[in-house]
């Protein structure tokens, strides 16, 4: 199968189990969410799907082929990651983080190409960063660093993007600015979030992680459901559907119904 998948894959850390059994299997140019509550492995996937971590039973592929098979300058091209948040204190520019992304293309020491420049400055365009390339890192909003660093995934000119809860501390609009980018890429997309009704709104398919294991996968409309909300998050809510289609969701405060418990593993779901 094309594309990057993870068949059965179970991760233990620290002598816990994170994952057990999930199977995620994007389809080219989807946009697949991955949500959960706190602990439930969604870092821990992305980082397992982007060769970060290997995986202690089961498999990551790549266009079929193990990533260990892969190599690691062929999946660096493939497959780009953004992290929940990332910082240093190194007097970087726009402009030096995003030419960061076109490491895995040049060879040690050799100086950047046309195409990477041409490269740079098209993912520059593309979120709106052009006329901030000269800005200092240090300076930029948080919104603005989200931008830089999907910039720089895009300069690696990925088929696959990984993006780790890139909505978290960004205010509504920048949220939607944000996604409404991701959304416009060319690009098979795995992003990790909490927001249901963003998930609902911009993702093509939700996976549902517990505990570690993937508890339901499919459409928003087919996957959200109040007893879902319930048993996974603990809290009341109520589902209606949108006049676009996609479900929406309200908490309800007091207690939940139905009395929530802990999903069972389900071995063999698939997004």
């Amino acid at each position: 199968m094309s594309g990057l998948m993870a068949h059965r894959v179970t991760r233990t850390l620290g002598g816990r189990l994170v994952l057990d059994g999930v199977t995620i299997a994007p389809e080219p140019g989807a946009t697949v969410g991955v949500l959960g509550p706190n602990g439930s492995g969604k870092s821990t996937l992305l980082r397992v799907l982007a060769g970060v971590l290997a995986p202690t039973s089961g498999v990551v592929t790549l266009d079929g082929e193990p990533l260990d098979d892969v190599g690691r300058r062929t999946l660096a091209r493939r497959v780009a990651v953004v992290e929940q948040q990332a910082d240093t204190q190194v007097p970087l520019t726009v402009l030096d983080v995003v030419r960061l992304g076109r490491i895995p293309h040049r060879r040690a020491w050799s100086p950047a190409s046309a195409e990477d420049e041409a490269a740079v400055w098209a993912a520059l365009e593309h979120t709106g960063l052009a006329g901030k390339a000269h800005r200092r890192w240090q300076t930029l909003s948080g919104g603005e660093r989200q931008r830089a660093q999907i910039a720089r995934a895009l300069a690696q000119r990925p088929r696959e993007l990984l993006l780790d809860e890139p909505t978290n501390h960004l205010d509504i609009q920048h949220q939607f600015e944000l996604l409404d980018l991701l959304a416009g890429l060319p690009v098979t997309t795995v992003v990790a979030l909490h927001d249901l009704n963003l998930a609902a709104m911009y993702c093509d398919r939700i996976v549902v992680l517990d505990t570690g294991s993937v508890v339901a996968a499919g459409p928003p409309g087919e996957v959200l459901t109040e007893e879902l909300i319930a048993r996974v998050y603990g809290v009341a809510a109520e589902v209606t559907r949108q006049p676009e289609g996609y479900p929406h969701v309200r908490f309800v405060r007091g207690p939940v119904r139905p009395e929530r418990r802990r999903c069972r593993p389900r071995r063999r779901a698939t997004s």
